[in-house]
Formats: structure tokens, sequence, C-alpha cells
């Protein structure tokens, strides 16, 4: 007879619904300043240095403290960590609203991520204290990857509505009344949690983590601007040598900052591979079709954002969709279907041939999303099944860090792609008696094409336009040739993966936080 007694109950899924609130908030963070970012620009007056960091500061802080934050929640209480960095994120969120120079915006961005960075394995590793049986924690998890993913797309939504009527402070004070909430009824609806054992908390390991992916992602961020000089190489170099160091350094603790032994699993490791991969390809095309809305089109921020609604609908459909798939097929093949219907996406987007391709752009970005919605649910619930239970905070952050890594390489290197192919193209096409300044400037990229405008005959409007759309082109294709390729080895490294059954009867724990009930 088919065990009952760990299926959740009313409580569980109401307990769900408060993790989705901040799971949305962080998704909506990382994008709801691409289209803030022009009228943050002309109120703040940033440099170009200061704007990178406007933009980048808070990716970085997630991404440096992920491994680090999950362990401390497995530490001190995944529900406790959860509850001071929503305080902590409400805070630095007023913060940034009224930032009255970007000196100071850019240390709120700062704050954002260090708060983030709590808020983000705390909420997945509640979901296994949450949820024990199988199927049920796969559906969780599903709806988990779908708040974040549907965050993501609806940032640029969100932000163009606030815009239209409000300042571009507003799209941080989205946060408040979603952070309130979280905090009022988390206590009640959320189990505390600290993993059994736990032994000293060791700082130099912290220390490494940070200096193995902190250089990596600042290296892939500065080869996009300004090529493989000396000093991002070496950036890149310091990454990878700190990186071996913290690995070595793991294996020989007793009570690792992250348990190495997690990567031993071959779904583990396949896993957090499709997550990276697939991370890539959305967050390089995600960058360009939102400029391509605004700036090929000539769309406003509020109608860029609305027709951005179909490809969030797409993720909200993957995200449900394929956990109950992977119910009565390996994960592995449905995987494989998604990506490949993903790869169709990025075929329609190779052949986008400038202005009014608004409803074509539109089907090839939701179909990209459809895989987005399906690696980001399954990817993960594959990487927090195999691990153990005390480790779920650690192997959460993972494999967040994992996805935050992916989003940087692909908005730096297929950017970069997209720059190059642009800067070819106009470069051949502009008159040769422009301003030595001019020329510079709209080569640039498109924003700065259209910065100038004036100042270009029409025929070079029309080419910095058709030059950009070229980008986007080349971009699609080299990221869906990827993708497909992605597909096919997912189909064979998790055919081994079966699909997701009940979870067999348990054994009664002497642990009330691994039974689901608060700790204490």
């Amino acid at each position: 007879m088919r065990n009952t007694t760990s299926a959740a109950g009313i409580r569980e899924w109401s307990g769900l619904a408060v993790l989705a609130l901040p799971t949305a908030l962080l998704g909506l963070d990382v994008t709801v300043l691409y289209l803030a970012l022009p009228a943050l620009a002309e109120d703040l007056r940033p440099s170009a240095t200061e704007t990178l960091w406007i933009m980048d500061a808070y990716g970085f802080l997630i991404a440096g403290l992920l491994i680090t934050m999950g362990n401390v929640g497995d530490r001190i209480g995944r529900r406790k960590l959860l509850l001071i960095g929503a305080t902590a994120f409400g805070v630095a969120s007023v913060l940034a609203a009224y930032a009255p120079n970007a000196e100071l915006l850019i240390t709120a961005r700062a704050a954002l991520g260090v708060a983030g960075a709590t808020l983000m394995p705390a909420t997945l590793s509640l979901i296994t204290n949450l949820f024990h049986n199988l199927r049920q924690r796969a559906l969780a998890i599903g709806i988990w990857a779908m708040m974040f993913a549907l965050g993501m797309a609806a940032g640029p939504l969100v932000g163009g509505v606030l815009l239209e009527r409000f300042w571009w402070g507003s799209a941080f004070l989205v946060a408040i009344p979603l952070i309130l909430v979280l905090l009022v009824t988390a206590p009640f609806l959320l189990p505390e949690y600290r993993a059994p054992r736990a032994g000293r908390f060791d700082l130099l390991s912290v220390a490494l983590s940070m200096l193995a992916i902190l250089p990596v992602i600042y290296a892939v961020k500065r080869a996009a601007k300004d090529g493989f000089q000396l000093p991002t190489v070496l950036a890149a170099l310091l990454g990878v040598a700190m990186a071996v160091v913290f690995v070595r350094r793991q294996r020989r603790l007793t009570d690792p900052l992250l348990d190495v032994r997690l990567f031993a699993s071959r779904t583990f490791s396949a896993a957090l591979g499709l997550l990276l991969i697939g991370l890539v390809g959305v967050g390089g095309v995600m960058f360009l079709v939102t400029q391509h809305l605004q700036l090929v089109e000539e769309l406003s921020p509020f109608h860029a954002g609305l027709w951005m609604g179909p490809p969030a609908l797409a993720t909200l459909v993957a995200s449900i969709v394929a956990p109950l798939l992977a119910r009565r097929f390996r994960p592995g093949y449905v995987v494989t279907g998604t990506l490949g219907l993903s790869t169709v996406g990025y075929l329609l987007l190779t052949q986008v041939s400038g202005a009014g391709n608004i409803p074509l752009v539109v089907a090839g970005f939701a179909f990209v999303y459809l895989g987005l919605g399906a690696i980001a649910a399954l990817g993960t619930d594959l990487v927090v099944g195999s691990a153990p239970p005390a480790r779920a905070g650690s192997a959460s952050a993972l494999s967040e860090t994992v996805q935050e890594l992916g989003l940087a390489i692909g908005v730096a290197v297929l950017g970069s792609l997209a720059t190059v192919v642009y800067r070819t193209q106009l470069h051949a096409q502009l008159p040769g008696d422009l301003p030595a300044e001019t020329t510079e400037t709209a080569t640039e990229n498109l924003s700065g094409a259209t910065a100038v405008a004036d100042q270009l005959p029409e025929d070079a409007r029309q080419a910095a336009a058709d030059a950009f759309t070229s980008g986007l082109n080349v971009t699609a294709l080299v990221a869906g040739i990827g993708i497909l390729l992605l597909a096919v080895l997912s189909g064979f490294t998790l055919r081994g993966t079966g699909a997701t059954k009940d979870t067999p009867p348990e054994e009664p724990s002497s642990d009330p936080a691994r039974a689901g009930q608060p700790c204490g």
C-alpha cells in the first residue's frame, strides 16, 4: 500500500506560498533595472564605471556569498537566516530607492546582494523540510523555479509599468510589501531546521570561496567590455587557482563549507552542468531581446515590458508541466524535449530582420523561456534531491551559484559576440567624413548610435539598427547550437535518472527538524 504519512497538507503548501514571495522578488531584482537604467542615469548622472557597478554589484555579492550563506543557514537555522535576510533586503531596498547619488546606490545594491545571498538558499532548502514526499517536493521545487523565472521575466514589465507613472526608485520599493508579508507569516508557516552536529565554521574557506568566484565573474564581465587584457586574464587565473585551493581544503576538512563528495553523483554533476549551460543562452539572448524591443522597435519601456508577458507565461507553463511529466517519464527525456523546443526559439530569432518583427521576436523568446522553466525546475530538483538533508542548504546555494554564473557568462560572452558583429558591420557602412568622436560613440553599441542619431545620416541610423539585428541573429544561432547539443547530452547523462516516484515509508525520526517540525 502506498505510503501517505509524509504527504504535505495545507500548512506546507501555505508555507510554499510564503517562500514564493522572496523567490519572485529575487528574480525580479535581476532584470527590473534593464528598463529603469536610462531614467536612473539621467537623474544620478553616474560615470561609465559607476553605471557598471550599479548593474553588477548585486550579482557579484550574490554569487560570491551564496555558498557561504547556504552553509550558515544549515548551522544557525534556515528560517532564522531567511528572516534576517528579508529584513536586510527591505532596508537596502529603501536605501536604493531614495539614493541621492551613484555612490550610495552602488552601496545599496551591494547590500541587496548580500541579503539576496541569504534568501536564495534559505527558500530552496526550506522546501526540503516542508515536503518529504518526492513527487510533491518535485512539484514544489518546480513552483519555486517558476516563481524565480517568472520574476526575471516580469522584471522588464514591472519596471516599464512603474516608470510610466513613478520615478526610477519605485522599482526597488516593490520589495517592501512582499517582505512585510513574509516577516509576518513565516514564523507560523515555516519550520526551523539546523543541521545536526554542525562543526566549526571555517572562515578561511569562506574567503577562498569568494576569491574563487568573484575574480572569475569579474574577468567574464571585463572581457565582454574590454577584451582579454592582462588584468582580465590575471583575474581569471586567480579565480581558477583559488578554486583549486578551495577544493583541496574542503577535501581535508571534517566539516567543509562545501561537501565536494556531492560531485561523486553523476546526476548532481550533470544537473549543475545543465543549469550552467542552459542559463548562458538565456542570459545573453534576454539582454539582447530587451534592447531590440526598445532600440530597434522603438517601444516605450511600458510597451516593451508588456511584450515580455508571453515569454513569462511560457516559463510559468514549463515550470509546472515539466515536473508533472517527470512523474511519468525520465527527467532526461523531459529535459531533452523542452530544450528541443527552446532550440526552435533560437532558430526563430535568427530570422528577425529589423523593425516590424515584434511577434517573431516575442514568439522566439517565448520558446527560449520554455527551456528556462523546465531546466530551472528539473535541474534544481535533481541537484537538491541528490544531496543529504543536512547538506540541502549547501546544495541549494551551489545550484543558485551556477545559475548566477551562467547568466553572467551569457550576458558577457553572447553580448560580446553581438557587439563584435555590430561594430564590424556598422563601421564598414558609416561615412568616412564623420567626426571621430561621433563614429566612436555610434560604433560602441546601439544605445550610443541612438544618442548621436541627430549627427548621423538617415541611412547610417538604419544601418546601426540592422547591425544590431545581425548581432542578435548570430548570437541566437550560436546559442541555439549550444542548447541543441545540451539537449542531446542531457538525454544521455540523465538517462539513468528515473521518473519521480512517491517517498518510501520513512522511519520515525527523533530529530524534529528532520520530520519537518520546528526546532527547539
